[in-house]
C-alpha cells in the first residue's frame, strides 16, 4: 500500500506543476523538478522579452451533490494546501444547498489558505461539467467521492475515461463493498491520505 500511495503522490505533484515550465527559467525549472534541492550553479539570464504573469493559482475542482464526507474535505484540503492550489466546488445543486453543505468546512479552508469558488452548475448533465472543466484551463484536475453519481460511474466502468477533458480522480471513503475498476481510473482511499 505504501508503494501505491507513493505513486499517487507522485502523480498528484506532476499534475500541480504540468504547467511549471511555462513561465520558468531552465534553472528555475530545474529547481521545481529536483523539489527544492538546489540546482548546479546557473547564470541567471533575464529575458528581453517580458513574460506574461500567470492569472492565479491553478485549482483543485470538487464535483460534489448534496452531502459532502468530512473525510473527503480533509483529504480535498490536504491535497489543496499540498499542492498550493485553490479549491472549485462544482455541483448540480442550488447555491443555497451548496453554501450550507460547504459552511462545516470554510473556517479550515480559510485557515489553510485555499480560496473556495462555488458554482452551481444549474443543470444535471455531465456535458455541462465537462464544457465546464474544459473553459477553464485554470483547473488541474477534478476530484469527486465514490458514492455520487460521477464516482459510480467510473467505478462501474460507465463513464468513459476520456468524457472529461482533465484527470479526474475518485475519492474512496469507504473501500469495503467498493468494486475497483479495470486500469485507467485513479482511485484515491480518502483514509489513507498522501501526507
Amino acid at each position: 500500500m505504501k508503494a501505491l500511495t507513493e505513486a499517487l503522490k507522485t502523480m498528484l505533484n506532476a499534475l500541480a506543476h504540468e504547467d511549471a515550465g511555462e513561465f520558468l527559467t531552465p534553472c528555475q525549472k530545474t529547481a521545481v523538478l529536483s523539489q527544492g534541492v538546489s540546482p548546479s550553479p546557473c547564470q541567471r539570464v533575464e529575458p528581453t522579452v517580458q513574460q506574461p504573469a500567470p492569472v492565479g493559482r491553478r485549482r483543485v475542482a470538487l464535483f460534489s451533490g448534496r452531502e459532502l464526507p468530512k473525510d473527503v474535505m480533509e483529504y480535498i484540503t490536504e491535497t489543496c494546501v499540498r499542492t498550493q492550489h485553490d479549491l472549485t466546488v462544482l455541483t448540480f445543486e442550488t447555491e443555497s444547498t451548496a453554501e450550507d453543505m460547504l459552511q462545516p468546512y470554510q473556517g479550515e479552508l480559510a485557515a489553510a489558505g485555499v480560496d473556495v469558488k462555488l458554482v452551481p452548475l444549474g443543470g444535471n448533465t455531465l456535458s455541462q461539467l465537462a464544457r465546464y472543466l474544459g473553459n477553464h484551463p485554470e483547473i488541474a484536475f477534478l476530484a469527486c467521492k465514490e458514492s455520487g453519481y460521477l464516482g459510480r460511474s467510473y467505478l462501474t466502468g460507465n463513464q468513459r475515461k476520456n468524457e472529461m477533458p482533465i484527470p479526474v480522480v475518485v475519492i474512496v471513503a469507504n473501500k469495503e463493498g467498493v468494486q475497483l475498476p479495470d486500469a485507467g481510473v485513479e482511485v484515491v482511499e480518502a483514509e489513507k491520505r498522501i501526507a
